[in-house]
């Protein structure tokens, strides 16, 4: 039995597709389950393929039905940028899981995290995520933290300014080295752990790109994909917080983005000294800007 979080979500949309796909393929009667706050966002062939529980995976009585007897989870904790606490927002996720593995022998979770462990520190959604991981392993589930750096897909916020002033924003140096991930390579892991019975233990699964480019390097290869000129604009942390709340976010969202900018960019755990890991994250910018951003921009 697998169960799959987040599943009309970016990154959990992919996994369920990909999930289906093997599921298709085998045919060996795995159960699949998910967990949608709107079931009618989900595909025919997830609603017809798996049982869907309605309901935020943050409920425990939710969580609990669609966790009974599953052998695999698959977990994220959804942003949520009005939350009145970071920490706070992902321990509300977290708890309900570690209990439903403490209760009902839940025997492998693979979860979405992010780099920095041991590294990052006061950096708003980062820490929170790594403090997930320390809480769920803690249980002595079976446990994969998939860690990427940068998400590609963050650009596809700012495809409309790319199209019309040519410029995307970071809060981060123009000229130091900021590595990637694609949230298909994320969600191909996923895939692959969750249809795996075979791994144990806890580890961490770095999902870094090929690429060492600086957001200046990026500006340069989207001006070649896009065909126009393309510049990157510096900002801060604190010009990041105040665009977080001018789009909704709440003020402790917005300050937990603002320091896990600030942190990137000082304790440097996004950026060179991690060296790629292709069988995780083959994905290169150029390739994805072609692919995905492309479409969004033009």
């Amino acid at each position: 039995m697998i169960v799959i979080t987040t599943p009309t979500g970016g990154i959990g949309r992919q996994v369920l597709d990909r999930v289906l796909d093997a599921l298709d393929t085998r045919d060996d009667g795995t159960a699949l389950r998910v967990v949608a706050r709107d079931p009618g966002r989900l595909g025919a062939r997830a609603r017809a393929r798996a049982e869907v529980f309605q309901g935020s995976h943050a409920d425990p009585a939710v969580l609990g039905a669609a966790c009974e007897g599953a052998g695999q989870v698959f977990w994220l904790v959804p942003p949520a940028p009005g939350a009145d606490s970071v920490e706070g927002h992902f321990r509300d996720f977290t708890l309900p899981l570690c209990d439903v593995i403490a209760r009902q022998g839940v025997a492998r979770v693979v979860a979405v995290s992010s780099l920095g462990r041991g590294v990052a520190k006061d950096a708003g959604p980062i820490s929170a995520s790594l403090a997930m991981d320390d809480r769920i392993a803690a249980t002595g589930v079976h446990y994969r933290a998939l860690c990427p750096p940068f998400l590609m897909e963050n650009l596809l916020g700012q495809a409309a300014a790319l199209r019309e002033t040519g410029e995307f924003r970071v809060a981060y140096p123009a000229d130091r080295v900021l590595r990637t991930c694609a949230t298909a390579d994320i969600a191909a892991t996923a895939a692959r752990l969750l249809l795996d019975d075979s791994w144990t233990g806890r580890a961490d699964v770095p999902l870094v790109g090929p690429d060492a480019l600086t957001p200046a390097g990026m500006a340069e290869i989207l001006s070649e994909v896009l065909g126009r000129p393309v510049r990157v604009r510096e900002t801060t942390p604190e010009a990041y917080r105040a665009s977080a709340l001018r789009f909704g976010a709440g003020a402790a969202g917005a300050q937990g983005l603002a320091d896990m900018a600030a942190a990137m960019s000082a304790q440097g755990f996004y950026g060179a000294a991690e060296p790629s890991t292709p069988d995780t994250a083959p994905t290169g910018f150029r390739r994805w800007c072609e692919e995905v951003l492309r479409p969004a921009v033009l």
